[in-house]
């Protein structure tokens, strides 16, 4: 007789950790029990809960020890805020330090989250960088497994998350995304994606359009068993793992076969795939000066390189080799560019190119080090969003985001110092993608410089307020404001530069931030750390800014053993 198939998706968060594990393995840590909730919810009227919407449980799985990570879709859509994003990070360390002890510990995702909640905002943006830092440090140890079962899927911020998972394993009835349907909407109108049209949204970002486009692995039926089945086979090495973030050439070549300017089918995207593989790129110039960019990236970037040559494959991805003193430096910038052959990032977006470049000259200047002295590598970030359309989702734009986000992280655990300045706005999946994974940063103290994870326009319409409740919202919790003065006060900066002319900087400009960059780099030397645990350090962090970010991850460490 037939065994009745038993659903994952229909599962809710914790009952899909507990299926995962081993019976009798199951360690729930900081359950609802200890009572860890938002402590920035209620003044905005919301009523927390008391996991704050992630399971996260030690066991074994096969007897191979395991940590479970499962988001709970139904607690404020999954969203990560400062307490469950450092749940999830705080879990990863300890994995990270127990593989590094020689406990292969394996950590599997269960993902069902709409990406950061942005009711806490910045919070969520820092949490997610600590999570892609430290998936890309235990990736050298053990599989990093992803899981996306249904229901909501993997949006957002964690949908790069997802992207840098060593193995992806999804349903049909999954969904993949950096962009939700109705942001994509919102911020490019229905005729680039109607939000409304359930079957263009499962052509596009759905399990079986995933997996036969390159970015996903394994597409398993909703069922409890075949869910273990599949994570027990990556688990085993029954499967080759070669990571997307890693695959630059492959999908730079997959790029390179589309024509942006005729709207896709999925059927031509999965052939466009297989082609990829077997197609030569050919060589084309790249025209840089065709036009005036009046951005502040741009205006930075040409005056920290000086006469120091160019050597970008594209136009709105600007990268240059110069010295600072005695050290060299390369300089990567995302610019405007009028004649991008992607339309939907003209504006200096972080679009498909424009990831896997950034991750293209990273890599390069990770390799040409090998055996020399670590270039310092600085992201000049003036990013205005990563880039929203149909084009953008179908060819996989967290994909490319997470490229960019594992090979920044690649080459801070290699021993570059990494170091973001921040003349301009910082938003969203464009800054996770372009400077989250520095080591320090910098940003200077002017009104343009904004941080945070999505418009105000766009925010107001998904958390249901009006622009002027939005910024109502932003006086209680200092996360949601888009200023750097709040920004700073959560204890990420290394410094905020004063006196500095931001629009049109002269010589005496540049050498404050050449002075800024040096001391930065001999604060990361002296630290001697390659991973992230500055931020939560700072004096800021420990008092006003992350003290609930500090003590999750307190309590994790003493409920690991």
């Amino acid at each position: 007789m037939k065994a009745l198939r038993a659903s994952f998706t229909e599962c809710n968060g914790r009952e899909r950790a507990i299926e995962l594990l081993d019976s009798g393995s199951y360690k729930e840590l900081l359950g609802p029990f200890d009572g860890f909730e938002s402590p920035h919810l209620e003044t905005q009227g919301i009523v927390p809960q008391s996991d704050d919407g992630v399971t996260v449980a030690k066991g074994t799985l096969n007897t191979q020890p395991a940590v479970v990570i499962s988001m709970e879709g139904d607690f404020q859509g999954g969203g990560i805020g400062e307490i469950s994003g450092a749940k999830i990070a705080g879990a990863l360390e300890r994995a990270l330090i127990d593989c590094e002890a020689g406990v292969m510990t394996v950590p599997i995702f269960v993902f069902d989250t709409g990406g950061v909640r942005l009711q806490e905002a910045n919070y969520g943006l820092l949490a997610i960088a600590e999570i892609g830092a430290a998936i890309v440090a235990l990736r050298r140890y053990v599989p990093v497994i992803g899981v996306i079962p249904g229901k909501i899927g993997a949006f957002g911020g964690m949908s790069i998350t997802a992207g840098l998972c060593s193995a992806l394993i999804m349903t049909r009835e999954g969904r993949l995304g950096l962009n939700g349907p109705e942001v994509i909407e919102q911020e490019a109108g229905i005729r680039e994606f109607d939000s409304q049209d359930r079957q263009l949204i499962w052509r596009t970002v759905g399990g079986e359009q995933r997996t036969a486009s390159g970015f996903a692995d394994m597409l398993a039926e909703d069922d409890v068993e075949a869910i273990k089945e599949a994570v027990t086979s990556v688990i085993k090495g029954e499967i080759t793992l070669y990571p997307r973030t890693e695959q630059v050439e492959r999908y730079q070549t997959f790029l390179w076969l589309v024509n942006p300017l005729q709207r896709l089918s999925s059927e031509e995207v999965r052939e466009l795939w297989s082609r990829s593989e077997k197609a030569v790129q050919d060589e084309a110039e790249v025209v840089l000066d065709s036009y005036k960019s009046t951005s502040r990236g741009k205006t930075w970037f040409d005056l920290l390189r000086g006469d120091a040559e160019e050597i970008s494959d594209i136009p709105s991805v600007r990268v240059a080799d110069s010295m600072i003193g005695d050290k060299k430096v390369r300089y990567i910038a995302v610019v405007p560019d009028t004649h991008n052959r992607f339309p939907r990032s003209r504006r200096g977006e972080v679009g498909l190119e424009e990831g896997w470049s950034i991750a293209k000259f990273v890599r390069e200047a990770i390799e040409l080090d090998q055996e020399d002295e670590k270039r310092v590598i600085v992201a000049i970030v003036d990013v205005p969003s990563q880039a929203y359309g149909y084009h953008e989702e179908m060819l996989g734009i967290h994909q490319a985001c997470a490229a960019a986000v594992d090979a920044y992280a690649s080459a801070r655990l290699a021993g570059h110092p990494v170091i973001s300045f921040i003349p301009g706005k910082a938003i969203s999946g464009a800054f996770l993608a372009h400077g989250m994974q520095a080591n320090r940063l910098i940003a200077l103290h002017d009104p343009k410089v904004n941080v945070h994870v999505m418009s105000k326009q766009s925010a107001a319409r998904i958390t249901q307020r009006s622009l002027d409740e939005l910024e109502k919202a932003t006086k209680k919790v200092p996360a949601m404001a888009y200023d750097i003065d709040s920004f700073e006060k959560l204890g990420a900066l290394f410094s905020v530069v004063d006196g500095v002319e931001a629009d049109a900087p002269g010589e005496k400009d540049r050498d404050v931030i050449y002075m800024e960059i040096q001391r930065a780099v001999e604060d990361v030397q002296m630290n001697g750390s390659t991973d992230l645990s500055v931020r939560l350090s700072s004096s800021y962090a420990r008092t006003v800014g992350r003290p609930a970010s500090i003590l999750v991850r307190r309590k994790l460490n003493e409920q690991w053993s």
